[in-house]
């Protein structure tokens, strides 16, 4: 793949914006094309707010090592690109025209991909000049910090494009995660909207309110989530006896009529995926190297949130300053 020191951003809103800021700080140049004519200004303080985060997170010096440049029309915007990301509004038919657009314009072998979210990358690339190379990226919000992007091809994309953009986005601190079949909204956010729909149930119904929701995630399993995924997570709660020790305890709840979500059958063939992925995942890790790396990461994380005074950081802030302001006892056993 050529190294890429150029790209198009088509869209400058807050992910356009995102995408601008993490390329900026990566020493590429950025051609922005976006007709709001308040694109800059906005932009400008996303990049500045990136700058500022970086700083605070890297070891070494960090500057905006890229020059930005705002253009009128996409074709400015992609000629001589060596990649394109286009961030437009989530609208099929307004996404199809910018993605003709810009193959129009575009290098024949330039990659072009879309921040969309949830559109089918086949849908996007119909009627584009040269579809082999077009495909999804879908970042998370910030996208100049959070690393995930979702790479999906399309019926016609080839699979050295798709790998292509997987190298580039991994070559700007990104990790790429390929999704092996196309699926509407892909994985993370029907994972998410899962959470999200069953949240709105418990609004609605008078059980708990939106601050009390965010509470039981960011103060429980949403800590784990930044390093642990469920499956992980129940594995190691399945302690020597693995996946399968964890499935035979829980799995039957799965028919109880605790959310609006009907589970799968629980066949023999998934349960020996289920065990075999876990196993796969787990490697060569014990339970209790898993609970030690479990309790490590844990501990990072607190300790990053204490540092700024919120969430279950605040919880243990407040925790040590009691622990500190305790009597201490001699452990010693003498007198």
């Amino acid at each position: 793949m050529k190294k890429i020191r150029n790209v198009a951003l088509v869209g400058g809103g807050v992910i356009g914006a995102g995408w601008a800021a993490r390329l900026l700080l990566n020493g590429i140049n950025v051609r922005v094309c976006d007709p709001d004519p308040r694109v800059e200004t906005r932009l400008r303080i996303v990049v500045d707010n990136a700058l500022r985060a970086y700083r605070k997170m890297a070891t070494a010096a960090v500057d905006i090592a890229g020059e930005l440049v705002f253009t009128k029309s996409i074709g400015e915007a992609v000629d001589g690109a060596d990649f394109i990301q286009e961030s437009g509004p989530e609208e099929l038919t307004l996404k199809k025209a910018l993605m003709r657009d810009i193959a129009d314009n575009a290098d024949a072998d330039t990659l072009i991909a879309s921040s969309s979210s949830g559109l089918l990358p086949s849908a996007l690339q119909a009627d584009v000049r040269h579809p082999e190379r077009v495909m999804v990226g879908h970042p998370f919000n910030p996208v100049y910090l959070i690393p995930l992007v979702e790479v999906v091809g399309g019926k016609q994309t080839a699979d050295a494009a798709r790998q292509a953009a997987a190298d580039f986005y991994r070559d700007i601190g990104m990790h790429p995660l390929q999704v092996r079949k196309e699926i509407d909204a892909f994985i993370a956010d029907r994972l998410m909207e899962a959470l999200w729909r069953e949240a709105l149930h418990l609004v609605n119904d008078g059980i708990a309110t939106t601050d009390e929701i965010d509470q039981a995630i960011c103060y429980g399993p949403g800590l784990r989530w930044a390093f642990m995924g469920s499956f992980m997570v129940y594995r190691v709660a399945g302690g020597e006896g693995g996946f399968r020790h964890f499935m035979a305890q829980f799995g039957p709840s799965l028919k109880w009529p605790w959310t609006r979500f009907d589970g799968p059958d629980l066949t023999d063939d998934l349960l020996d995926t289920l065990a075999a992925q876990s196993d796969a995942q787990a490697g060569d890790k014990s339970i209790v190297e898993l609970e030690q790396l479990r309790d490590d990461c844990l501990v990072s994380v607190m300790q990053g949130l204490c540092d700024n005074d919120y969430a279950a950081g605040k919880v243990l802030k407040s925790y040590r300053e009691k622990l500190n302001a305790m009597p201490r006892q001699s452990t010693s056993g003498g007198e």
